[in-house]
């Protein structure tokens, strides 16, 4: 085994390090925003359209604000998701130039629907108090479709990844006939799409209501608030249980068509039945794990439903075409963070809903506004994790028994390859702080016109209006009156 991996240590090419990091790095700035750019879209609209049936001023405040933020949010991810697509084909030449044909439609129709959803987004900000309430809603209505296009492109680059199909491979190993349809709908698609999508739309939900659920504990207890906590905070509820059966049948999934990456996520050694769960734990290079909670015939039982399943092993395959032992303990740490995570959400939904059954109100308690004010981060890391054990796991392959990581790398040298990473770390703490600031500032603003003076009150920031108003800024003497479609005469 030493001698395999000191051949496999001096095959490796000296810019691999360089790269992965750099793309490690990128993908994972990414993602923090990626919940928001696709399920914060169907949160907004819901709020807007609690807000027009109900004829709700607070709920239409809530709706144009967080209208606001997608906008900045939405302007961040177009530069961290123009990066990675540059990337794909600086870093790893290989694969694109191989199978770019094979799986290349799914970034395709990801670039369409960015391309859409910024229109989309354009036009519903341009709308306020510009159009009828209505046909304002209805005009916003295909954003949360063009967003969920976007993640369905990208979703189907990945699975195919995963589980590579819609080819042949001529006589040079080139591939050749390629199937489109095949290629999009592989068989782990459905299971990494929906969980997924359900995922960002959980997210979303959990970091949205714990921004109301910190006012509450700093005594903003008035309406605003809590209508800013609960319509978030009930969607993520909802979609709790069902993420956590989504992430089952998604492991199980994994089990029957990637067992390598199933035996790195379980840190199964050898092919066996009746294998035992190990929460968290470290793998070690003679097989034996260190640490961790041991639950009997657990894993067999949550792969088959039956202890007698059979489990494969890491060692049914060459070291070579397996995960390192170290790749292996990382992957299993992000899937038992992602399962712990996810059970705990799973209680503290079961908590909400409890008060709502019983008392038709939110809980009362302190505890529960500091878990829901934590479940957003959490969520970010889950979504973290999610990717860490994708892409680890499948290693070391970049397309899974195709290709590997090393034979689909850029020729750049390393050196030129620690010094984008480095220039890259930089811009983008100058862009999430720049965000950051953004985001704050209109805080800020909006906090100024709920809590300001009376004066402030008579003669409000546009920011204050109600969204389908007249207009906040005085008329000139002798200013024709505002004609704007859901404006007053």
């Amino acid at each position: 085994m030493l001698s395999t991996a000191a051949l496999l240590a001096n095959s490796t090419p000296a810019q691999l390090l360089p790269a992965r990091e750099l793309m490690a790095f990128t993908l994972a700035s990414h993602i923090l925003l990626v919940p928001f750019g696709v399920a914060l879209p169907f949160i907004t609209l819901l709020m807007h359209h609690r807000a027009l049936r109900r004829d709700d001023p607070v709920a239409l405040t809530l709706a144009r604000r967080w209208s606001a933020v997608m906008a900045v949010q939405f302007a961040i991810g177009v530069i961290t998701g123009t990066v990675l697509s540059f990337e794909f084909g600086l870093l790893w030449p290989g694969m694109m130039g191989r199978w770019g044909d094979v799986f290349g439609l799914g970034f395709g129709v990801e670039a369409w629907a960015f391309f859409l959803e910024a229109v989309l987004i354009a036009i519903y900000l341009y709308g306020w108090r510009r159009l009828r309430p209505w046909t304002h809603f209805w005009l916003a209505v295909p954003l949360p479709p063009a967003a969920l296009m976007g993640a369905f492109g990208i979703i189907a680059a990945n699975s195919w990844m995963n589980t590579p199909q819609g080819f042949s491979l001529d006589a040079q190993g080139k591939p050749v006939h390629v199937d489109v349809q095949q290629a999009v709908f592989t068989p782990m698609f459905g299971p990494e799409y929906w969980h997924f999508v359900v995922a960002m739309l959980l997210t979303a939900g959990y970091v949205v209501a714990g921004v109301y659920a910190v006012g509450w504990l700093r005594g903003r207890r008035d309406r605003y608030h809590r209508l800013g906590f609960t319509v978030p905070f009930t969607v993520a509820a909802i979609l709790t249980p069902v993420q956590f059966m989504l992430g089952d049948s998604a492991a199980r999934a994994v089990f029957h068509k990637q067992p390598i990456k199933f035996a790195a996520m379980e840190i199964v050694w050898k092919t066996d039945t009746h294998v035992p769960e190990y929460m968290f734990g470290r793998l070690n290079s003679d097989g034996t794990l260190s640490g961790g909670l041991k639950i009997p015939q657990l894993d067999s039982i949550l792969a088959g439903f039956k202890p007698s399943t059979r489990v494969t092993g890491l060692t049914s395959v060459p070291a070579a075409d397996r995960p390192t032992v170290v790749q292996a303990t990382i992957a299993h740490w992000a899937f038992d963070i992602m399962v712990t995570v996810g059970s705990v959400l799973v209680l503290l939904a079961l908590w909400y809903a409890w008060c709502w059954w019983r008392h038709r109100d939110n809980p009362r308690s302190r505890w529960f506004y500091r878990c829901a004010a934590l479940a957003g981060a959490a969520c970010l890391v889950t979504v973290e994790c999610g990717w860490i054990t994708t892409e680890v796991g499948r290693q070391p392959w970049i397309v899974y028994n195709h290709m590997r990581v090393s034979e689909a790398v850029t020729s750049t040298r390393a050196g030129s390859l620690w010094a984008m990473l480095g220039i890259v770390m930089v811009v983008y703490v100058a862009v999430f702080g720049a965000f950051l600031a953004v985001v704050l500032k209109m805080r800020t603003r909006w906090r100024i016109a709920d809590e300001g003076s009376a004066a402030a009150r008579a003669a409000p920031p546009p920011e204050a209006d109600t969204p389908y108003g007249p207009r906040g800024e005085p008329a000139a003497a002798g200013a024709a009156p505002d004609h704007t479609p859901g404006g007053t005469s």
